[in-house]
């Protein structure tokens, strides 16, 4: 069992930057890929970047060059770093982790970007 709770979300105007971060608990052994997934209002829950255990990393096209996202094994976290954010950024971001073949989701933080 897995527990994700992210934070960081909120109202930043076009070009700013915000941080997300997620905190992870329990069998933290067993998790090999961690990662960011959005969700914007009217349309289906899409990639963000994600990260294995091996360090590797994959973003979407859309965030390539301004999305950076980070693991600290001690701290337990996952994080994702948004910069030169656009309104077409703004929807609920979920962390996602990958335990052995289960997946865990955490609740979700709303990132809004105003023009």
């Amino acid at each position: 069992q897995v527990q994700l709770v992210e934070s960081g979300g909120g109202l930043v105007q076009a070009g700013g930057s915000l941080r997300l971060s997620c905190a992870v608990s329990g069998s933290i052994f067993g998790i090999r890929t961690m990662g960011w997934y959005r969700q914007a209002p009217g349309k289906q829950r899409e990639l963000v970047a994600t990260t294995s255990s091996g360090g590797s990393t994959e973003y979407t096209d859309s965030v390539k060059g301004r999305f950076t996202i980070s693991r600290d094994s001690a701290k337990n976290t996952v994080s994702l770093q948004m910069n030169s954010l656009k309104p077409e950024d703004t929807a609920v971001y979920y962390c996602y982790a990958k335990w052995y073949t289960m997946d865990y989701w955490g609740k979700g933080t709303l990132v809004t970007v105003s023009s």
